[in-house]
């Protein structure tokens, strides 16, 4: 057990950690948890010394973290105290914050997978203006026809517009927009100014590696794709952060030419770590080609003459 010195900061979460604790205590009664109920208990729910022991950790240091004292808590015990507690993942998460230690939250197959239809139906709300779902990653994990149209799909039904086939899943069995972009060939990249947009889009991924650092399935996507691409090796070597933020991007289409759009991220409560990103026209020039490409998609009429819409 050890005793640290307490910032500012903890000084003021530790009451709220002991009060957090000593209410959800208070909830678990010993038949949930397997026990018998026992006779005079004079408070409800289980015992410090019953929590102690289902967790598997010292009667002195669960009543130390219970009243607020500033000691040192591992992830591990964390966890077991919170199965104990029977904490669902929000109640986790603010466990692990209150008591400074990162939190990672638990993944599956269908955290990844599964899609709402009144997601994928605000997704397609906004169509003619492209919009994809990401989480952390940059994996693609929903989108509207638009999206699809600009920067995947034509209709040839599965090829790609600029000559080659739909986006890649990669050896990870999930579309991905950095493997993609970093893996496609220079000439083929729908983005116009590949060297400011490609440092900013490592840079929010390092930003995010930082929550999941030595997770196998993190650790194997950089390490697969910087052994894949040197550009993005170089550009994970720099260190880089940046948050993600609002930005006109320029993208180019064989068929419209190019089109500038604003792109603006959206949180998306219940899928921690995924937003929503919307593309919207940044001039005139650009909404004449977003409809342009949606007339060419939909009727299957020729292209335009020359090099497109400028």
């Amino acid at each position: 057990m050890t005793i640290v010195a307490a910032a500012p900061t903890q000084r003021r979460r530790r009451p709220e950690l002991a009060a957090f604790l000593r209410s959800r205590r208070a909830r678990v009664t010993p038949e949930d948890v397997g026990m018998p109920p026992g006779l005079r208990r004079r408070t409800p729910g289980l015992r410090r010394e019953e929590v102690a022991q289902l967790s598997g950790v010292g009667v002195t240091w669960y009543t130390w973290l219970e009243q607020g004292r500033p000691i040192n808590a591992s992830a591990q015990v964390l966890d077991a105290v919170a199965r104990t507690l029977r904490l669902d993942r929000p109640e986790r998460e603010h466990l692990y914050h209150l008591a400074e230690v990162p939190y990672t939250p638990e993944r599956s197959a269908a955290d990844i997978a599964v899609v709402s239809p009144e997601l994928q139906g605000i997704l397609d709300a906004l169509d003619p203006h492209p919009a994809v779902l990401y989480n952390a990653r940059y994996d693609v994990l929903a989108t509207n026809a638009m999206y699809e149209r600009l920067f995947f799909q034509d209709e040839r039904g599965g090829q790609d517009s600029r000559g080659g086939q739909a986006m890649d899943t990669g050896p990870f069995g999930i579309r991905n927009v950095l493997w993609a972009l970093f893996t496609l060939p220079g000439a083929t990249c729908p983005l116009v100014d590949r060297k400011r947009e490609l440092p900013l889009m490592v840079a929010q991924l390092r930003g995010a590696y930082g929550r999941h650092v030595g997770e196998p399935a993190w650790e194997e996507f950089v390490r697969r794709l910087a052994e894949t691409s040197a550009e993005f090796a170089r550009l994970w070597r720099s260190g880089d952060v940046v948050p993600p933020g609002t930005r006109v991007k320029a993208f180019r289409h064989e068929r419209v030419g190019e089109v500038r759009l604003t792109s603006v991220s959206l949180s998306v409560n219940g899928m921690p770590e995924c937003r929503i990103v919307t593309y919207t026209p940044n001039d005139e020039e650009s909404r004449q080609g977003l409809a342009a490409l949606r007339e060419v998609t939909e009727r299957r009429i020729p292209p335009p003459a020359g090099d497109g819409i400028r």
